[in-house]
């Protein structure tokens, strides 16, 4: 929670940035850049115009972090269970630890994108037409509900669960690979067998530890960064189109035709500098929670 407060600004410029000239057809970007969307959004709503629905983030902040800890767990079971990897042959080997985390991150997407679906219209709510700047969160689920059901609350879940496999993949796939090459780095610079053996059993300084988190960080938003636009732009329309939907495909069809490939990554940039700190510190938190909890 205390990190979606640190972020928050970031993923609010990332989201006005995937957005913009969706909604007035042949419009042209409003944003040159990130520098230009924070300085525009400042001047025009001050600094807390960034922080517009970070109430839905945070809330659900406990619930989203801990649905991708939990489903990577019972991603790993699965291999267990399965008979794929006996659980007695010790921890499981890299490529099962990159299946647990698309495991993870495909049964996570169906939490993440009517969380997501409300944040991206409250942070978009004071750029676009004057009837939807008062919009609240309470106004925003009453008129996804009244414009498809419940089922509208999934608008733009292929984007989340194409982002969240292979992100997740990579997420937690990165974090374990890097971790194994720190330990292993560690092991050939001591001269000593015995500290050999206390490197293998004992944490990774946290440094080392930060570096794996952030490499999670960075290949998870850079390489389904398309996937993420993409869900994006089709949430941010779902209230203007009221009934009416768009397909993946046919949306993905239009970014293409008006920006090419650099319209798949607007606001890429600005996503990669939060996610260091941001992954850095959850997988920090949560390797020493892990650590606190195992029995002496």
């Amino acid at each position: 929670m205390a990190g979606k407060y640190i972020e928050y600004p970031f993923d609010t410029v990332k989201v006005r940035l995937q957005s913009q000239a969706t909604f007035i057809q042949g419009a042209k970007p409003e944003y040159i850049g990130p520098l230009e969307c924070f300085r525009k959004s400042i001047e025009r709503h001050g600094f807390a115009g960034l922080y517009r629905g970070v109430s839905v983030p945070v809330s659900c902040a406990a619930l989203e972090t801990s649905s991708l800890f939990f489903f990577e767990r019972l991603g790993r079971e699965t291999l267990y269970w399965s008979g794929w990897y006996p659980r007695d042959n010790g921890p499981l080997p890299l490529p099962a630890l990159w299946y647990s985390g698309a495991f993870a991150g495909g049964l996570s997407s169906f939490v993440m994108t009517p969380i997501e679906l409300v944040k991206c219209n409250m942070q978009i709510a004071l750029n676009i037409p004057a009837e939807r700047k008062a919009l609240t969160i309470r106004s925003v689920i009453t008129l996804v509900y009244k414009h498809g059901g419940l089922r509208r609350f999934w608008y733009g879940q292929t984007g989340t669960f194409v982002r969240e496999v292979g992100g997740g993949a990579l997420w937690f796939g990165f974090k374990e690979t890097t971790t194994e090459f720190f330990y292993r780095w560690n092991v050939r610079r001591s001269s000593s067998e015995g500290e050999k053996k206390i490197l293998r059993e004992v944490p990774l300084p946290l440094w080392q530890q930060g570096l794996a988190g952030a490499s999670a960080g960075v290949s998870y938003n850079f390489f389904f960064f398309p996937a993420d636009t993409i869900k994006s732009r089709m949430q941010t329309s779902a209230l203007l189109m009221k009934g009416k939907t768009k397909t993946f495909q046919s949306e993905t069809k239009e970014v293409w035709s008006q920006l090419g490939l650099r319209g798949l990554y607007q606001g890429c940039g600005i996503t990669l500098l939060k996610s260091v700190p941001a992954s850095a510190f959850i997988f920090v938190v949560h390797d020493s929670l892990m650590q606190l909890l195992q029995p002496n």
